[in-house]
C-alpha cells in the first residue's frame, strides 16, 4: 500500500486529498465511487521511490543490468508496444490462459521498460479488485479512450479476446494511415524545404549585390526587379521579427487549436480543403465504420455504440455529426436517415446501411464500408504525391520566372543604353 496525492471534481467543486492504495487506478476506482471525477493523481515521494525501485525504471536511475546509470531519456510506450500487447494478450486468451496469468507473461517478455511498468499497473490493479477497463483507462497517454471503451464492451459481452484482435487491428489500420502519409508528403516537404533556403540565399546575398547596379541605372525598375529588392529588404530589415512571428503564430495556432472551439473550426476546415479534405474525411469514417461495426457485434444496443464510437472518428466535427446520428435515432428516425442528415456519408454507403438496416447485417456491412473507405483512404494517399507535384512545379516555376525576370530585365535595360550610347 502506498499514500496517492490526488486531485478531482466533485458535486461543491475541486477537492484535493489523500488515499492510501495500491496503485493509482485504486485510487482512481475508490474516487469514483465516492461520486468524485479524478482530475490528477500522484504518488507522494516514499510511494514513488517505492514504485520506481519495483519497476527498474523511474526517476533519474534506471536498472541497467545491475549497474546504476542516469536516465537522459526516459523510454516511452510506442504505438507499435500497445499494438503487440493486443496482439499477445489476445492469443494467450484465446487459449484460455487467465487474464492475471497473461499479462505476468506478458510483464516477463516486454522488452520496452515503460510498457512493462504499463503491463505492472495492469496487474496490481488487477489484483485488487478494479476491472480491465478502469484499470486501462488509467495510462490515458498510452490507451485512447476508444481502446477503454472497447475494453468495457469486452467485459459486459463476455468477447474480450476477440476485442483485442479487433482492437490490434484497428491500431494496424491507423499506424499503415500514418505511414503513408509520410511517405507521400516526404517529397513535397524537401521541395519546400529547398524552396525556402534558395528564396532566403537569394534575398540575403544575391539581390543585394545586384541592387546598387540596379540603382545606378537612374530609370524606373521594372515591376519584377521592384519585387526582388522589396522582399530582400524585408527579409535584411525585420528577418528576425519575421522568424519569431512565425514561431509565435505556430505556437498560437497549435494553442488555438488545441481548445474545443478552435479544434471545431479546424476541422471543419480540414474536411473542406482541396486534396486533403476528402482523404480526412474517408479516414475518419473509416475509423467509425470499423468501431461501429466492432461495437454491435460484440453485442452493444446501437445508441450506446454511437456514443462510444463517436470520438473514433479523430475529427471533432465528423464526431459531433455522428453524435447527431444517437439524438435523431433516440427521436425515433431510422440509422439510414440520421446519416443522411449527417451530409457526410456518400450515397453508396448511405445504401448499404439501409440494407443492413433492413436485412440485420449491420455489422458486416459496416465492416465492407471500412473496407471501401480504407481502400480511398490508401489509393488517395499513393497518388497524393502525384498531385501536389504540378502544384509543387507551377509554383516553383513561378519563383523562378520572377528571379530571372527581376534579375534579367534590368540587365537588358543596360544593354539597351550602352547600345544607344
Amino acid at each position: 500500500m502506498g499514500r496517492f496525492v490526488y486531485k478531482a471534481r466533485g458535486p461543491y467543486g475541486q477537492v484535493e486529498g489523500v488515499q492510501e492504495a495500491a496503485t493509482t487506478a485504486q485510487v482512481a476506482a475508490i474516487l469514483k465511487s465516492k461520486g468524485l471525477i479524478p482530475v490528477k493523481i500522484s504518488a507522494d515521494a516514499a510511494t514513488a521511490a517505492a514504485l520506481a525501485s519495483n519497476l527498474g525504471v523511474g526517476g533519474s536511475m534506471v536498472d541497467l543490468g545491475g549497474k546504476q546509470g542516469i536516465q537522459l531519456f526516459a523510454p516511452k510506450v510506442e504505438r507499435s508496444d500497445v499494438m503487440l500487447f493486443s496482439r499477445q494478450i489476445h492469443t494467450l486468451l484465446k487459449a484460455g490462459v487467465p487474464i492475471l496469468r497473461a499479462l505476468a507473461g506478458l510483464q516477463e517478455t516486454t522488452t520496452n521498460p515503460a510498457m512493462k511498468a504499463v503491463i505492472l499497473d495492469l496487474r496490481r490493479s488487477l489484483e485488487s479488485g478494479v476491472d480491465l477497463a478502469t484499470s486501462v483507462a488509467t495510462h490515458p497517454k498510452i490507451f485512447d479512450s476508444f481502446y477503454v471503451a472497447m475494453i468495457k464492451v469486452g467485459e459486459a459481452s463476455g468477447q474480450i479476446d476477440q476485442v483485442f484482435m479487433r482492437l490490434y487491428k484497428h491500431l494496424d489500420f491507423e499506424q499503415f494511415m500514418k505511414q503513408q502519409v509520410k511517405s507521400a508528403l516526404r517529397y513535397p516537404s524537401f521541395v519546400i524545404m529547398a524552396m525556402v533556403g534558395a528564396i532566403t540565399v537569394i534575398n540575403v546575398m544575391v539581390v543585394p549585390a545586384f541592387e546598387g547596379v540596379f540603382k545606378s541605372l537612374g530609370a524606373n525598375l521594372p515591376v519584377p526587379t521592384k519585387i526582388l529588392i522589396a522582399s530582400s529588404n524585408l527579409t535584411l530589415n525585420y528577418g528576425w521579427w519575421l522568424l519569431g512571428g512565425a514561431v509565435a503564430g505556430a505556437f498560437l495556432f497549435k494553442q488555438w487549436i488545441a481548445s474545443v472551439e478552435g479544434r471545431m473550426v479546424w476541422d471543419r476546415l480540414l474536411i473542406n480543403m482541396p486534396l486533403v479534405g476528402p482523404i480526412v474525411t474517408q479516414a475518419a469514417l473509416s475509423r467509425f465504420a470499423r468501431a461501429f461495426s466492432l461495437s454491435l457485434r460484440s453485442g452493444v444496443p446501437l445508441e450506446r455504440a454511437l456514443t462510444s464510437v463517436a470520438q473514433t472518428a479523430d475529427n471533432k466535427y465528423i464526431s459531433a455529426r455522428i453524435d447527431g446520428m444517437r439524438e435523431a435515432i433516440t427521436r425515433g428516425d431510422s440509422l439510414t436517415r440520421a446519416a443522411v442528415a449527417t451530409g457526410v456519408f456518400t450515397p453508396m454507403v448511405l445504401q448499404m446501411l439501409a440494407i443492413g438496416e433492413e436485412t440485420g447485417m449491420l455489422d458486416e456491412l459496416l465492416d465492407e464500408i471500412g473496407e471501401v473507405y480504407g481502400s480511398e483512404v490508401e489509393y488517395s494517399l499513393k497518388t497524393l504525391a502525384q498531385q501536389i507535384e504540378p502544384i509543387l512545379v507551377i509554383f516553383l516555376g513561378a519563383i523562378v520566372l520572377l528571379l530571372a525576370l527581376g534579375v534579367f530585365m534590368p540587365m537588358w535595360e543596360m544593354g539597351r543604353a550602352t547600345i544607344k550610347h
